[in-house]
């Protein structure tokens, strides 16, 4: 079952990035998931250096202030649930926010130069694996055009990313509650996107499976991933062509992780998938091609 999400709470007051950086600091936002306030461990807040970074100084003061609001949301409710090993706003910010958003220039320079388009303003992608709305959530702040589906299987996780979706205001996000095996074997969804993104949820042998049967001839995947995919990547070579795509560029992106650096990773899907795929829910981890 697929739930259109996005209620008017548009935050419409321009501001400035010292606002935004005050606003990160103080901003309490009450979540709906319940907690007992009084064991609560204190969020850490962020701090003015972890905010000024090129992909944050794209943004308009809108966009800054519902990433704000998504980041205290998740450390809010990253006390109930388990949904990132992050607990401090400045690491939310570098490690999750400024990543997803690194990703979006590959995305927009490969589809402009190799899908046949003129424009990349109005893209159907579908996060797979999405977790607490990474990157997917970030993405559709940063590009509103975008349409954009949020597909996770947990529906504890599916509880936060509806309530994210309700208080920064978004209406082009979708929350798809299923597996991505039994999503592609549904003709409502299958080959029905532009681009297919995925980090942090699988190997890519095992991605490929569940990403590219999503994605329309001519589409493409794009997987986050870290600082040296090489060995990975000649591992998947054989699944993605099964799934009817090729490698198309190992794009590397600037990053606070460890090494200052990962890698997205693009296939391009050149003809359609074969039926059979993907296999039964669970196979592709169990048996990876």
């Amino acid at each position: 079952m697929s739930i259109w999400c996005g209620r008017n709470q548009a935050i419409s007051h321009p501001i400035s990035l010292t606002t935004f950086i005050k606003h990160l600091v103080t901003s309490k936002k009450t979540p709906i998931w319940p907690y007992n306030r009084t064991n609560r461990k204190p969020i850490t807040t962020t701090t003015i250096k972890s905010l000024s970074s090129p992909h944050l100084e794209t943004l308009t003061s809108r966009q800054k202030e519902q990433i704000s609001v998504y980041a205290n949301a998740l450390l809010e409710w990253n006390q109930r649930m388990n949904l990132t090993a992050v607990a401090e706003m400045g690491e939310v910010m570098t490690r999750h926010v400024e990543d997803s958003l690194a990703i979006i220039p590959p995305i927009q320079n490969t589809f402009l130069s190799h899908c046949n388009s003129s424009s990349c303003d109005n893209l159907n992608l579908v996060d797979v694996g999405s977790g607490p709305g990474l990157p997917g959530l970030i993405l559709a702040i940063a590009c509103p055009r975008w349409k954009v589906t949020l597909l996770e299987s947990m529906n504890k996780r599916c509880l936060f990313l509806e309530h994210a979706i309700s208080v920064t205001g978004l209406t082009n996000v979708q929350v798809l509650r299923a597996r991505a095996e039994s999503v592609g074997q549904k003709l409502e969804f299958r080959e029905g996107f532009d681009v297919a993104v995925a980090r942090a949820v699988a190997e890519m042998r095992v991605l490929a499976e569940y990403c590219l049967p999503l994605l329309r001839v001519g589409g493409l995947f794009v997987a986050a991933k870290g600082h040296d995919p090489q060995e990975e990547v000649r591992n998947a070579e054989k699944a993605i062509q099964l799934m009817g795509a090729s490698i198309l560029q190992l794009y590397t992106v600037e990053s606070h992780s460890p090494y200052g650096q990962r890698t997205a990773i693009i296939c391009l899907k050149e003809r359609p998938t074969p039926k059979k795929y993907p296999r039964d829910p669970g196979t592709p981890t169990k048996s990876p091609l």
